[in-house]
């Protein structure tokens, strides 16, 4: 049970947070573009946090889901229709058996993230990650991009219900992400080589614009922009490279590099872009202009927190009760224990709900199973007993009636001859 590619799209590909402790062996990170987006994309349905998804950029795949589940759109917005319907972004929804999913080309941003619920698609683990590394051909599946006809099988067979669904929700990030914004600014930690530059290159990075070309891709955006004057040229001793950090060639004009990275680089770094901020670069489209603010480490990493924090109060809200998308068999379920506990404090015999095993317990209290009562009631003198019901049946005209005693009746005679 999983999915199958009918249409590729640009480049589509299998990621998580990353693969990590490698790159002293010189293997990338890899991973998702936009942590943010991951992130709340598994928030959504309710999957770990590293849980791997479907990531495409520039334009979206097709897919046909051959089992029902639960799916989550975030990122850019790529125009996702299901079955010919519109796909509401950042809203967990179901998906049925032949559902058929569709993107187009993107309107605001540049990647697309979609996350299936119960640990979306099941692809084997390679060193410590199934993120997709391209240029090892690794991770991933098969360690490339997805072409048609491909079949990703889930990590759990089918998913027909979500508690509380209505809750998997919130209102979209186009306020972070400022695609409705003609600039974008971005904030950025001092760099290990910042020395190398003069006072005038420093002013230039952080005081004037950059606009992002078609030369970007995973590894890294090439701005283009005013020239950063170095003391005496930019080149180093080849060192780390960490995700966001501004590397300026000879040319003088930066490049930002991202997840598939290489791990090492021989040229100065002037800063490094904040993990907070990342999200907004790379859903920048060729073309945009970008700002860059300056920072220090601690407000980076204060950042980074509130970041943290505001996830955590997201995976509250997304888990609310919610009226509509209750099952309910499953509140049947949670709610006979708690019953049976109460009937028990009460020292009752059985729930209400048992009603067939309590008529044959305790009785149905609409039918009489003990002596037939006498429809035909004669009026008895006071002091003695009623007279027993003559049996049912037909009777010979004339015939005398046969005169009974019960035990009451004699009891009752002769207590009257004693009194006399």
């Amino acid at each position: 049970m999983g999915l199958v590619v009918k249409k590729a799209g640009v480049v589509t590909t299998v990621q998580d947070k990353g693969r990590f402790g490698y790159q002293g062996s010189g293997f990338s990170t890899n991973g998702v573009m936009d942590h943010r987006a991951f992130t709340i994309a598994n928030l959504l349905v309710e999957n770990d946090p590293d849980a791997p998804v479907v990531e495409f950029a520039l334009a979206g795949p097709t897919v046909r889901f051959t089992t029902n589940t639960c799916i989550a759109i975030t990122g850019g917005d790529f125009s996702p229709t299901l079955d010919g319907e519109p796909v509401p972004l950042y809203t967990a929804i179901m998906v049925h058996r032949g559902s058929i999913l569709r993107f187009k080309a993107s309107k605001t941003g540049c990647y697309g993230y979609l996350a299936i619920a119960g640990g979306s698609v099941r692809v084997p683990e390679v060193m410590g990650s199934r993120s997709t590394n391209l240029k090892c051909e690794l991770g991933g599946f098969r360690g490339r991009a997805l072409v048609v006809g491909d079949y990703l099988p889930f990590a759990t067979k089918s998913i027909d219900f979500l508690p509380n669904l209505g809750s998997h929700r919130i209102d979209g990030d186009n306020a972070f992400y400022g695609f409705e914004e003609d600039e974008v600014t971005v904030r950025v930690i001092p760099g290990p080589q910042e020395h190398m530059f003069t006072d005038a290159g420093i002013q230039t990075f952080y005081g004037r614009t950059y606009t992002t070309t078609t030369k970007s891709d995973r590894m890294g955006y090439r701005l283009d922009g005013p020239e950063i004057e170095t003391k005496r040229g930019s080149d180093i001793i080849s060192d780390g490279i960490a995700f966001g950090a501004v590397q300026v060639p000879s040319h003088g004009r930066p490049i930002i590099m991202l997840a598939d990275r290489q791990t090492t680089g021989g040229y100065a770094k002037i800063g490094t872009i904040a993990t907070v901020d990342i999200p907004k670069l790379v859903q920048r489209p060729p073309g945009s202009t970008v700002r860059f603010e300056r920072i220090s480490v601690q407000d980076a990493q204060a950042l980074l927190r509130e970041e943290a924090r505001r996830f955590d109060m997201l995976a509250l809200k997304v888990r609310r009760p919610s009226a509509d998308g209750i099952s309910p068999r499953r509140t049947a379920r949670r709610l006979t224990p708690i019953l049976e506990k109460q009937a028990e404090r009460t020292q009752a015999d059985t729930l209400w709900i048992d009603r067939a095993n309590r008529a044959e317990r305790v009785g149905n209290r609409n039918l009489l199973t003990g002596t037939p009562i006498a429809t035909d009631k004669q009026p008895t003198a006071k002091g003695s007993a009623p007279a027993a019901s003559a049996p049912a049946g037909p009777r010979e005209e004339g015939a005398p009636v046969e005169e009974r005693s019960t035990p009451n009746a004699a009891s009752a005679h002769e207590d009257g001859n004693n009194t006399a």
